[in-house]
């Protein structure tokens, strides 16, 4: 029988860190989460008894890796540089933070597993991606490039909820690019799939490694959005607001497509199970 690792988990408070850590604690890991003890934690409030946690504002980082035995790290926290936040704040979040997580991987050896995200946000990432590298020779790294996730328990202020909560309150119009931008859509329990199929498969995996995590099917923004508001109206009926596509600009450097080859973590068994029209069905189903 397989032993069951400790895995320690970095932004645990957002999105995918709650569902992963709802599934790694289901299937008996030991699981630690480093936050901040001013930390909005109403994704996982449920979950904090069932691990252990350190408050990096408060607490030294190395006291986790000091006080457990660590077998994996999977760093998922990350900065967007939204809202005209400062880069040096970017940075700090993204590289600097990133970094002192690395030094604390190669001083007690331990693995990591982290995901790859998107300007200066970008360029703060690419830059640790690149000190990973030169460390994948003492340690294990698996790089998880994440395409557009979507999923029950996401931030009310995420692009999805909104759209659903501009519905609810039926306002007239909801003001779109033309939305012809391609993305490969999967649902947040093909992601935590993904990272499950990964950690199981870690040691047959090299000291480096890269994968996309995405359907392989790209699919315009705007048939996304459609079938959003259809799926919305089957449950609660027809919605007098309309989706005005084309009403604003892009913005400047907008990416409208996407490269997506998943065929790495396909050799590996994993598959992407969840359809576009169930996993919305089940974004309207908590929405309810």
């Amino acid at each position: 029988m397989k032993k069951l690792q400790t895995i320690l988990l970095t932004g645990a408070t957002e999105f995918l860190c709650g569902h992963l850590l709802e599934a790694l604690v289901s299937k008996g890991y030991k699981v630690i989460i480093l936050k901040r003890s001013t930390s909005n934690t109403w994704h996982i409030d449920n979950l904090l008894d069932k691990c252990v946690s350190y408050d990096v504002d408060t607490q030294s980082l190395e006291l986790a890796f000091e006080e457990q035995h660590i077998d994996v790290v999977m760093h998922m926290a990350c900065h967007y540089g939204r809202n005209t936040d400062p880069m040096a704040k970017v940075v700090e979040s993204n590289l600097i933070f990133g970094l002192r997580i690395l030094d604390a991987c190669l001083k007690f050896d331990t693995n990591t597993l982290l995901q790859k995200h998107l300007n200066i946000y970008t360029l703060s990432k690419k830059q640790f991606l690149e000190w990973l590298k030169q460390t994948s020779d003492k340690i294990q790294v698996v790089n998880l490039k994440l395409e557009h996730m979507y999923g029950s328990k996401d931030d009310t202020t995420k692009f999805v909820p909104w759209v659903l909560s501009q519905l609810k309150t039926n306002v007239p119009v909801i003001k779109l690019t033309l939305a012809d931008q391609e993305r490969d859509f999967i649902y947040i329990d093909d992601v935590v799939s993904a990272f499950f199929t990964v950690l199981d498969k870690l040691p047959d995996l090299a000291s480096f490694n890269e994968f996309d995590v995405g359907t392989g099917q790209l699919l315009l923004v705007k048939s996304f959005l459609q079938n959003l508001k259809k799926t919305y109206e089957a449950s609660f009926g027809l919605s007098t607001t309309k989706l005005v596509f084309g009403a604003i600009d892009y913005r400047v450097g907008e990416m409208m497509t996407v490269e997506v080859t998943n065929q790495k973590l396909l050799d590996l068994d994993w598959i992407p199970k969840n359809k576009l029209e169930n996993g919305l069905m089940n974004i309207i189903k908590e929405y309810a």
